[in-house]
């Protein structure tokens, strides 16, 4: 299916999926410690373990929402759900009252950038033309 992007979506896109490089990389090495903060005590999982493995799949995202135009679409979505699934990890921040990066070193920081996250599910969905799809794939059926 044919599915076109404004240039404006374009940017977006290309500015998500550097960010998204950009966090993944910092997973891995300079920020390893501080996104350990953000793993919840409640996972039975190493923090360390979660915090390369997501990472990786940032990464991935990331590259794929860069350069596999065709397939845009799907990456598009697959970052929104990923968005959606580390949101525990930013709620269990603030309730624990973990500070993290010199910034979210208050209650109301780290309450603040709870409402960020339903901001980058909506920006990977339409940047990557993923709500738009949706929504043409439902009215055709």
């Amino acid at each position: 299916m044919e599915n076109k992007t404004t240039i404006t979506q374009k940017i977006f896109r290309i500015l998500l999926a550097v960010f998204m490089i950009y966090a993944g990389v910092s997973h891995l090495t300079f920020n390893r410690i501080e996104f350990q903060a953000q793993v919840p005590d409640w996972l039975p999982l190493n923090k360390d373990l979660v915090v390369i493995l997501s990472g990786i799949v940032e990464i991935a995202l990331g590259l794929g929402l860069a350069l596999w135009t065709k397939k845009r679409i799907q990456f598009g979505c697959a970052l929104a759900v990923f968005f959606i699934l580390i949101f525990p990890g930013n709620i269990a921040q603030y309730l624990e009252g973990k500070d993290a990066f010199g910034v979210l070193n208050s209650d109301g920081a780290r309450f603040r950038r709870l409402f960020f996250q339903p901001v980058l599910v909506v920006w990977a969905l339409w940047s990557a033309g993923s709500w738009k799809a949706w929504r043409a794939k439902k009215n055709n059926n």
